[in-house]
Formats: structure tokens, C-alpha cells, sequence
């Protein structure tokens, strides 16, 4: 990886921004991905550095969002399905066909790197104590709020859980609603908790609002004492986060909409396509220029495809 990339990488890093690196760890010639050939890709699609040409990157670019979505690194193996067919018994290869004129071939690792879960406390408590230890012993990146409730960079990765013991839930939990945390927890009995969301009704927040708030927060363990409340929220985390439910824990991801490049049979995700054509009323969508200039010199040929 060149230093423009891994300054890149570091600054994403820093930034608490997920990202994923692609790197070409094998090629057969004629491909425009060379073997070390790498690249940074966001999770938007954005590509920082060079991984193959017009039929590669956008397989590769797909295949890095479902990686940042589930955020298991893979093996990906692009060629034809020939190429394919001496890799198929490998399980630990993802196999894509592509049908590009060059009949290249790659094979390209995926790594997401994706921000430590996120969790924000406010307040101070046995409970909280409990929290934050395992959270850190979780690896998880952790701040600890007071009553100045001056909160950090909240994103949709992170989780806010409110502890103060009833001197200051109410602003606290109003504080908390106004960033977009995926998670926000209240310590409170249930009683409390409805007059709290009481209150938050009367200062004019909307009912979907104020069903953020979860309370009381934790797995239901029973009668536990007071520390043990704080373990009973990391559970409910660890299970939250695992069952994809944590926006931004991992990364989330839509199912683009594919359209087939009838030229060459190869996948486009038409968001992204930059070579489209109309023909009679119907769009179609290319993966390279050359199939486009092949669709316009006879697109009757191709139009039932």
C-alpha cells in the first residue's frame, strides 16, 4: 500500500469512519489489476488507489459493501467460468464471473475495518462502573458523561445508556434524543421511566421520538443488584449488536438493484452504472463502454436478451 493510501487508511481511522482495503493478491494477464495493486473503498462506493478495470471495480466495490456489512474479510476470485471452475471447491472463495473481452483474471482479498462499537455513559453509579469496564475490556471506545452533559461526536454507531440515579434523567435523555444514536438506554424502574417519557411528551417530542428510549435498559435478569445491571446492558449490546440491530453496528447495507449487461451477461448495480442506453422505452445498463458501442451498432440483437 502506497502512502497516500495509508495516510488515507490512518485518518479514517482516526476519524472513527469505516472503510475497507482491497488488495490484488494474484492476476492473470491481460488485467489492469496488477498483483499488489490496492485500494481504500468507503462505504459508499468511493474507491481511493486502483484495483482493475471497468468490469473489476464494480464487482470488487460491491462485494466490499456486503463485506462491511457482516465485517467478514473474503477472498474474491473474478475471471471466466472456466477460471472459476478450478477454484468452485475452495470454500473459502467468493467466485464471481466476469465476461470482459480482456479474459483477465483476479484474485482480490477484502478487509473491512470497521470503528469500535461506540458507547456513550452518562452518569455515575455502581452500575455504570460495572459498564464501563466491560465495555473497555470489549475493546469498545467508551465516554463517561456528567451532569454538564456535554456529549461527544454521536453517530449512528453509538450507544448512549443514561445512569444518573434520577438527578438528571430527564435532560440527559432529552440530550440523548437529539443526536442519532442507534441505542439509547435508560437505568431507571419502569414506573420512572414512564414519567420521564411523560415529560418528554409534554415538552413536545414526538411519540416516535421518545420510543428510542429504551427502558428499562438491559436484558430482564430479574431482581440483580445494582452492578449487575450494568452487565445485564452490555448482554443486551452484544446481542443487539450481533443481531445486525445496532445501526452502524456493523455497517449496514441495502441490496443494490442489479441490472444485467446484456452484451456480455455481466452484473451492474444501476445506481452506479455510468454507461446506460435507451432503446424503444427500455434502459440498459453496461459494465464497460465497449458493450455499450456493441448494443448501439444493433440493438435489436440484444434488446431480448
Amino acid at each position: 500500500m502506497n502512502r497516500e493510501l495509508l495516510e488515507l487508511a490512518a485518518e479514517l481511522s482516526r476519524r472513527h469512519r469505516p472503510f475497507l482495503t482491497a488488495t490484488v493478491v494474484w492476476a492473470r494477464g491481460p488485467s489492469s489489476g496488477k498483483r499488489g495493486s490496492t485500494a481504500v473503498i468507503e462505504p459508499n462506493g468511493t474507491v481511493h488507489g486502483w484495483i482493475g478495470g471497468a468490469c473489476a471495480e464494480p464487482v470488487v466495490i460491491r462485494e466490499a459493501r456486503e463485506a462491511m456489512s457482516d465485517g467478514n474479510p473474503r477472498l474474491l476470485f473474478l475471471g471466466t467460468e472456466e477460471d472459476i471452475a478450478t477454484v468452485e471447491n475452495r470454500p473459502d472463495v467468493t467466485t464471481v464471473p466476469i465476461s470482459c473481452t480482456s479474459e483477465g483474471a483476479l484474485e482480490v482479498f477484502l478487509e473491512p475495518v470497521l470503528p469500535q462499537p461506540h458507547l456513550v455513559v452518562i452518569g455515575g453509579s455502581p452500575a455504570v462502573t460495572t459498564l464501563v469496564t466491560l465495555a473497555r475490556t470489549l475493546d469498545w471506545r467508551v465516554d463517561v458523561v456528567d451532569e454538564n452533559l456535554q456529549l461527544p461526536e454521536v453517530t449512528g454507531s453509538s450507544a448512549i445508556v443514561i445512569a444518573t440515579q434520577g438527578h438528571y434523567d430527564e435532560p440527559a435523555v432529552e440530550s440523548a434524543l437529539a443526536t442519532e444514536a442507534g441505542y439509547i438506554g435508560l437505568v431507571a424502574s419502569r414506573k420512572r421511566a414512564e414519567t420521564i417519557t411523560g415529560y418528554l411528551r409534554d415538552r413536545g417530542l414526538a411519540d416516535d421520538q421518545v420510543s428510542r428510549v429504551v427502558a428499562p435498559a438491559g436484558l430482564d435478569l430479574g431482581h440483580i443488584a445494582h452492578r449487575e445491571i450494568g452487565v445485564s446492558i452490555v448482554a443486551d449490546l452484544v446481542k443487539r449488536r450481533a443481531a445486525g440491530e445496532l445501526r452502524g453496528w456493523p455497517v449496514p447495507s441495502e441490496k443494490p438493484h442489479i441490472a444485467i449487461d446484456p452484451v456480455c451477461g455481466m452484473e451492474v448495480e444501476v445506481a452506479t452504472a455510468r454507461w446506460i442506453s435507451d432503446h424503444e422505452g427500455e434502459t440498459f445498463y453496461f459494465c464497460a463502454p465497449g458493450c455499450k458501442a456493441t448494443f448501439e451498432k444493433a440493438p435489436a440483437q440484444y434488446a431480448g436478451v
